[in-house]
């Protein structure tokens, strides 16, 4: 049965819901109970003027003369019937986690090339465009046209994406299309482009429709833009922005080095004024009195110390002069040797008529032992 608009009555923890069921081309309503359940039925809306389908079964009650309907299923038909479709394909594919945060990656700054995925000499290739060579002239796009619209969309639109990711100079992708109605922006709900923007090795921004505007894509997308312009804005920083940032890094970098110049200049003149540095010649003043008075001091002692080791040298040759045996043959003394210069010290070790030495202190004297009446 088909119903019109109708004012539902959800009261909060009731088990039963209670609506009401108008019929759009009668002026007729009915009232309608359900289970809680049924009411609650994943992409169900209910709310005033939803387009229901509504599977029911009568209830009369004679003691009032009333009549209404208990249902067993409703489902929305028309754009609410869209819309639940929709739904049940968004919580698959967040339940398969491509909507998570932790997938999103960060766009790069200032992308020499940017892809861009469009409508032909659409509007919102325009805004992309123009926008993003006002904020940064160097930037080049590589433009993928296709169609936005209609059954053949969403397979345009994937191949187009799938090329841009294939190209190695291509370093974030812009997916852009202007506003329009749901069942227009149906194709940037579709399953099978979903998981492409997912499988993309680039960064994708998504700019489809107006910020109110939600599709299925600005979920899996990167970055989702609120327009075209506006992904434009994102994509590429503005060269006067930059600049600016630049010339302060600049100023501040200048600061910091002559901060630190100045710094060092005066640890330096500090360094410089100190006496041993500005004027090292009076260190060197009266130092000359006091290498001579070391010079001398170290004459002195090396004259004393020498003159003490050849007293001892004298006295030490005394002693062994003193002590020699030519000193004592000076005395008058005489040494008595044998042949073979062995020295006699009793007569018993010399025979009669041996032939001896006599060594006296003016040299040697050969002598013969002869003995008479048994004396030598």
């Amino acid at each position: 049965m088909g119903g019109g608009p109708g004012r539902p009555a959800l009261p909060a923890g009731a088990a039963t819901v209670f609506l009401t069921l108008r019929d759009t081309a009668a002026d007729l309503s009915v009232p309608v109970t359900c289970p809680r359940d049924v009411a609650d039925r994943p992409g169900l809306a209910l709310t005033e003027g939803a387009r229901v389908l509504v599977r029911a079964r009568p209830d009369y009650y004679i003691a009032r003369g009333s009549f209404s309907l208990r249902a067993t299923e409703i489902r929305a038909v028309g754009l609410g019937e869209l819309l639940a479709r929709i739904e049940r394909i968004r919580g698959l594919l967040a339940a398969e986690g491509l909507f998570d945060a932790v997938r999103k990656r960060p766009l790069p700054f200032a992308p020499a090339v940017v892809g861009l995925v469009t409508g032909k000499d659409s509007a919102a290739e325009r805004d992309v465009l123009v926008t993003a060579r006002r904020r940064w002239p160097a930037v080049r796009f590589a433009v993928q046209h296709c169609v936005v619209q209609g059954p053949s969309a969403a397979g345009e639109v994937m191949a187009a994406l799938q090329r841009l990711d294939r190209d190695p100079e291509v370093a974030v992708i812009v997916l852009a299309r202007g506003g329009g109605s749901v069942e227009d922006l149906l194709p940037f709900s579709d399953e099978g482009l979903v998981r492409a923007i997912a499988a993309c090795r680039t960064p994708v921004v998504t700019a489809v429709g107006h910020e109110t505007d939600t599709t299925l894509v600005d979920h899996v997308a990167d970055v989702r833009a609120a327009t075209p312009t506006d992904a434009a804005h994102r994509v590429v920083p503005e060269i006067g922005e930059q600049r600016r940032l630049v010339d302060g890094l600049r100023a501040r970098a200048l600061a910091l080095v002559t901060g630190r110049l100045d710094q060092q200049q005066r640890w330096l003149d500090q360094v410089r004024s100190r006496p041993a540095i500005a004027e090292p010649q009076r260190l060197l003043a009266g130092r000359d009195d006091d290498v001579a008075a070391l010079r001398l001091r170290a004459t002195r002692t090396l004259v004393h110390r020498v003159d003490l080791a050849v007293r001892d040298l004298e006295h030490a040759r005394a002693r062994v002069t003193t002590l020699s045996p030519q000193a004592t043959l000076e005395r008058g003394y005489a040494l008595v040797q044998t042949a073979d210069g062995g020295l006699v010290r009793d007569p018993d070790d010399v025979a009669d008529g041996q032939a001896l030495a006599v060594r006296v202190a003016g040299g040697r004297i050969p002598v013969r032992v002869d003995r008479q009446d048994g004396q030598p």
